[in-house]
């Protein structure tokens, strides 16, 4: 197995686009990663009229909880929580799509938790809306960057360059377009963690 011995970190807020969490985490743990998946409670809640949302799960647009009840063997993930992330413990920070950055971006704790990651080293990879994670972080200037069309202006503003393919790698930067680019995603993110030992990017 490829990734035998790298630790990624999904983390996701509500309104997470479902596929592009579950995709890569079947496939990456598949390949031999140790999965860690972080639900960080921000935003509005898709299922806003059950219950109070602090008494919810972190829920995707379709209704996927976190933890996925699809899953609840729990043998490809480890849930854990964001205060209890190390970036010692870490190869990859994953950010899924839909409005989960969107959410996520307004938390500082997160934003700065991406920064560092880069600047650790360690490989930050986003899909479809999950860029603007590296916008927050001021990871994306002068970046190659693909991501779903209605984020476009926001990264050449921030000073990306944006790519029209499946996936892209730009240092330790991967990013992917949309939910139908997942299998070149999660192959272009399990090529960069290949032999990756986490060093400081260079410029």
């Amino acid at each position: 197995m490829s990734l035998e011995n790298k630790t990624i970190a999904i983390i996701a807020s509500n309104e997470f686009e479902d596929i592009e969490l579950e995709y890569p985490l079947l496939y990456l743990s598949h390949q031999g990663a140790d999965i860690k998946l972080v639900p960080v409670q921000s935003g509005h809640h898709p299922r806003p009229a059950l219950t109070a949302t602090e008494s919810k799960p972190v829920t995707g647009r379709f209704g996927t909880p976190l933890p996925p009840e699809v899953m609840a063997e729990g043998n490809r993930y480890e849930t854990v929580d964001f205060e209890d992330l190390t970036l010692e413990d870490l190869d990859c920070v994953l950010y899924p799509g839909g409005f989960s950055p969107d959410h996520l971006r307004v938390v500082p704790e997160v934003v700065e938790f991406t920064r560092e990651a880069y600047e650790e080293g360690l490989i930050v990879a986003s899909i479809c809306h999950g860029p603007w994670m590296l916008v927050e972080a001021d990871l994306a200037e002068g970046r190659d960057i693909c991501a779903y069309e209605a984020i476009h202006t926001d990264l050449e503003n921030a000073g990306a360059t944006v790519v029209d393919e499946p996936a892209v790698q730009d240092g330790n930067i991967v990013t992917g377009r949309v939910p139908d680019d997942l299998p070149e995603f999660s192959e272009a993110v399990e090529a960069a963690l290949e032999d990756h030992e986490a060093e400081p990017p260079t410029a």
